[in-house]
């Protein structure tokens, strides 16, 4: 492999983690907006502080230079100074929206053009407004003056003339919020040309000293004192944005004749160790990482490993470096800590890695087709099993087919919760927008569904929550007036219900208006008005999955021009599912979507009527009787155990020739609340069902949801229970009523 498809396939990595980093960006944003979190605060640092490093890897100027920005207002709400008001937060998902835009162009390897740039510099501006509190930002502040000189006298150093910024501290008060640099010259400095008063002045170049103590413990008596040999050390608390490399660069003249330690102050300590806890998470040792964040230069840590390699010479064993770094004063033993910890998830990181692997979508449908496959040969397979032998060796290749269709389905399932965390932005922005209180509810995120089922319902879900913000919620005026708290509550809900997905999208406002959704229907002329009246309430409901259909009293960015609902029905019928409302004047909407757990394989119940095989989801199937022979004669119930059961016969249901046998058996059946026995002429038993769509010409067929190929060739159709019930449900209603 090439050079440049090494770095295209590092791209392409760095591309599917900055997606994910951006997303887990805007979620904590919102939970920041909601409660305040060190923690989320940290981890948003983190995420913005990766993409930066990374991208600059890869010559990304545009995205290293706009989250720089974005980063400084991040490491400014850390330390405090600003504040996670609403507005600021505002702040940050839009700049966090552009940073989007800049790696999607990365992705497709297109520079951001005018409109892009432009939009780039006014967000600039505004996180540059908000590290400042919401005033422009200040000018860059003048370069210090040049050093003066000091002047020691004795055992402390006075400030020079015109200097009042120096402060001169006793020998107890050396540590202070600032660097702290621990000088001890050779005592031949002098003799060698070198000024240590000299450093100090250039030392002023790069910050401001504002404390300096003159230790004179090594001065020996008078008589025996030596003008020319150095006995002070100096202990200074400097204040700089330098780096510990630049520091200890202007001592490099006088580096091996001299003790040099230079200590990140307390207050900085917290700033190195969140550094450590932010670097991309690299095989680096522990040298390297402190090295890496600036802790630690690189001849502090030659000197620390020569030390360490001449115990190990001496008696086979070394102490450890870290060890060795925290006794010498080179590092504060909690950052020597922090890198420590950080070398440790890395180790965890890599063994978890080693367990994972990243697979393109596409190849697990390939995957899928081909188990679905193998089950159907499976399926023949058995068919033509004869003697004893065959049929046990059949038996036991179905068992791990089975096993492999099981493991191969939950490779493709997602938890629905990644989708739903989508719709807190959504809400938030939207509600603003429409100057309404709205909080967004999210239960069961944990619920799996096939991978292709989440990408289908993501648009349906999107306009069925706008609609909910924009129709079914009132203003927080409206709802105080009618006894209801001013906030309105969204809820997201997904769960398992009878081998089924069922997601619900509920409101508590207003409700459907049934007679402004009839009058509708009656002046648009989906039904006369004398038909009005007998419709019931769910009846009435469905009108508004008509195309075209609305009540909105004016038409907005968000909805009111009857485009959407139809094609959320659409949508989700496509794949098989169902789309339910019921709604309560005055307490809210729910609509409820019910879904099928897949769409590749199912566990089905095979049965015939008319000559025909049909296939039952398993799951659906509460349990199997014979038909009582006066039933057919009394009507299209049965009494089963004390309770009315109503009958649908396939035959009447699907279709079917010839004279039914003289023992017919009843499927109880049990699917989006309903119970009722499916009358069947054979019952043939369960089988591994890989289901196969439907082609356009049949898409009108109610109560199929797709077909399947037998072990012999033979085709069977996928009975979809749910719309063969909800088809026949109103028949069914009048017998019970009767």
């Amino acid at each position: 492999m090439s050079f440049e498809e090494q770095m295209l396939l590092a791209l392409q990595s760095f591309i599917a983690e900055a997606r994910e980093l951006l997303t887990s960006m805007e979620q904590g944003l919102l939970q920041l907006e909601e409660q305040a979190d060190e923690e989320e605060l940290h981890a948003l640092f983190r995420a913005a502080h990766t993409i930066k490093g990374s991208a600059g890897l890869f010559g990304l100027d545009q995205v290293v230079r706009f989250t720089h920005h974005l980063e400084t207002l991040l490491d400014r709400m850390r330390d405090g100074s600003v504040q996670a008001d609403s507005d600021v937060i505002g702040v940050l998902l839009d700049a966090r929206d552009h940073l989007a835009q800049l790696v999607e162009l990365a992705a497709r390897g297109e520079d951001a053009d005018a409109d892009t740039l432009q939009a780039g510099a006014v967000l600039t501006e505004r996180l540059q407004r908000a590290e400042h509190g919401g005033a422009a930002p200040a000018a860059a502040s003048p370069v210090a003056a040049p050093a003066t000189q000091l002047k020691a006298a004795g055992s402390a150093v006075a400030a020079a003339e015109g200097d009042p910024a120096l402060k001169v501290l006793p020998p107890e008060a050396a540590q202070t919020a600032t660097w702290h640099l621990s000088l001890r010259f050779g005592a031949d400095s002098l003799r060698n040309g070198m000024d240590p008063l000299s450093f100090i002045r250039y030392l002023r170049s790069l910050g401001d000293i504002v404390g300096l103590t003159t230790l004179s413990d090594a001065l020996p008596a008078l008589p025996a004192l030596d003008a020319e040999t150095s006995y002070l050390g100096y202990e200074i608390n400097f204040r700089s944005e330098a780096t510990k490399q630049q520091i200890e660069d202007v001592f490099e003249f006088v580096r091996d004749d001299a003790q040099i330690s230079i200590l990140p102050a307390h207050s900085r300590i917290a700033d190195y160790v969140e550094l450590i806890r932010a670097l991309p998470e690299d095989d680096l040792r522990l040298g390297e990482i402190l090295v890496q964040v600036g802790t630690l230069t690189r001849h502090e840590l030659d000197s620390a490993l020569r030390a360490q390699q001449r115990e190990h010479d001496a008696d086979g064993a070394h102490e450890p470096l870290g060890e060795i770094l925290a006794r010498d004063d080179k590092t504060p033993q909690p950052i020597v800590q922090a890198a420590l910890d950080k070398q440790r998830q890395v180790k965890e990181k890599r063994a978890r890695e080693s367990q994972m692997l990243r697979v393109a979508a596409d190849k697990l449908d390939v995957l899928i087709n081909l188990v679905g496959e193998l089950v159907i040969a499976s399926a023949g397979n058995a068919l033509q099993a004869r003697d004893p032998g065959q049929v046990e060796a059949a038996a036991q290749v179905t068992r791990l087919v089975e096993e492999i269709r099981e493991r191969a389905l939950k490779l493709r399932m997602v938890e629905i919760g990644e989708t739903f965390a989508r719709f807190q932005r959504v809400v938030r922005d939207t509600a603003r927008e429409l100057g309404k209180d709205i909080a967004l509810q999210i239960q069961g995120a944990d619920t799996e569904l096939d991978k292709s089922m989440v990408e289908s319902i993501a648009d349906p879900l999107m306009h069925l929550v706008r609609n909910a913000m924009d129709h079914g919620l009132e203003t927080p005026e409206a709802r105080q007036a009618a006894g209801k708290p001013a906030q309105g509550r969204l809820r997201l809900a997904a769960g398992h219900d009878a081998g089924s997905i069922v997601i619900e999208v509920a409101d508590d406002g207003g409700g459907l208006k049934r007679e402004r959704i009839l009058a509708k229907a009656v002046e648009r002329g989906l039904l006369a008005a004398e038909q009005a009246a007998a419709l019931t309430d769910a009846e009435v409901w469905q009108l508004i999955f008509e195309p075209g259909f609305s009540t909105a009293d004016k038409i907005t960015d968000l909805s009111g021009r009857g485009v959407g609902m139809d094609v959320v029905r659409r949508n989700i019928e496509a794949i098989r599912g169902t789309i339910d409302i019921d709604s309560q004047p005055g307490a809210g909407t729910t609509i409820r979507l019910r879904l099928p757990l897949t769409l590749a394989i199912i566990d089905g119940f095979m049965v015939e009527s008319a000559g025909r095989t049909y296939v039952l989801p398993l799951d659906a199937v509460v349990e199997c009787l014979q038909l009582p022979p006066e039933s057919s004669s009394r009507g299209s119930y049965i009494n089963l155990r004390g309770e009315v059961l109503p009958l649908l016969d396939l035959r009447t249901a699907l279709g079917g020739r010839g004279e039914p046998p003289a023992r017919r058996n009843v499927v109880v059946v049990h699917a989006a609340g309903q119970r009722a026995g499916l009358v069947v002429d054979r019952l043939l038993g369960e089988y591994q069902t890989v289901i196969k769509p439907l082609g356009a010409l049949f898409a009108h067929l109610r109560g199929i949801g797709g077909s399947t190929i037998l072990g012999n060739g033979m085709v069977a159709l996928i009975v979809d229970v749910p719309a063969l019930l909800a088809h026949f449900g109103r028949e069914t209603d009048a017998l019970i009523a009767a």
